[in-house]
């Protein structure tokens, strides 16, 4: 097994290439580096609480080089999902004003009206959450109407700690409706499978690099296409045994994996 005929990098944000807003050191070392050889990076990311434009804007800060070509978010998978499955039928929304935006912006059918017929429910990572939001989704879910989660993660790192993310709030719409929703993004393959018909670049010749388990691993074993865990975030060695989705490669960081990239030092699970 061999990283060198890697073309396409799928890369997670927080916790891979900066935690909060710190960049890791070896980040831009190693973006220059797949700059260099001519190899295309995009960034995936179950966090929906900001749009595009704010990832744009956020990388750019960083001075990673960065287009709307080079994010694909989990909003971007919602609005496939809810335009494959419902078309233009009015869907309700709890999300964050962003989320909101850029789910209008590509053309999903938003309504903020609960007495209106509605389709389906869809949840994103809400950073504005208020308790409106959660009755509003009760009174609709309890109704029976399809029910929508743009992400699953329980958690979502900051540079304090851990804040709930949309996995733990579906958890506590479980816990008062019963319902469990479709969940999207990592680690459903279908971000990755947009990001390879985007590019035109083979599965074999794709990776995904994140720290996460349990979505960037996970994704990589559903979507068929080899993977790397940095220990830059959540996960630990010790967490490996523990998954029945084993990383490909494991390396404490982007650094450790520019080297392997460029000495073929790689250490592989």
């Amino acid at each position: 097994m061999s990283l060198k005929n890697k073309k396409l990098f799928l890369l997670d944000m927080d916790g891979t290439i900066y935690l909060g807003d710190h960049l890791f050191d070896f980040s831009l070392s190693f973006f220059k580096y797949l700059i260099d050889i001519n190899a295309t990076y995009i960034f995936l990311t179950n966090n929906s609480s900001k749009s595009s434009e704010q990832y744009i804007h956020k990388l750019s800060k960083m001075n990673i080089p960065v287009t709307h070509d080079n994010i694909i978010t989990s909003t971007h998978i919602t609005a496939q999902y809810i335009k494959n499955h419902y078309g233009t039928e009015p869907i309700y929304v709890s999300g964050t004003l962003a989320f909101i935006r850029e789910l209008t912006e590509l053309r999903v059918n938003v309504v903020n009206d609960i007495e209106a017929p509605v389709s389906a429910v869809v949840m994103g990572f809400d950073t504005e959450l208020t308790f409106e939001k959660l009755e509003n989704m009760c009174k609709l879910l309890n109704t029976g109407v399809d029910y929508i989660a743009a992400n699953p993660d329980k958690t979502c790192p900051t540079e304090y700690g851990y804040v709930p993310d949309c996995g733990s709030v579906a958890q506590m719409l479980h816990n008062a409706t019963g319902r469990k929703p479709v969940f999207l993004g990592k680690p459903n393959p279908a971000i990755v499978e947009m990001a390879i018909k985007q590019t035109g670049i083979s599965k074999d010749e794709t990776i995904i690099i994140g720290d996460r388990l349990f979505t960037d691993i996970a994704c990589g074993f559903a979507a068929m296409v080899d993977s790397v865990l940095v220990l830059t975030g959540e996960s630990t060695k010790d967490d490996i045994n523990d998954r029945v989705y084993k990383p490909d490669y494991v390396f404490e960081d982007l650094g450790q994996l520019l080297s392997a990239l460029k000495f073929e030092q790689v250490q592989i699970i």
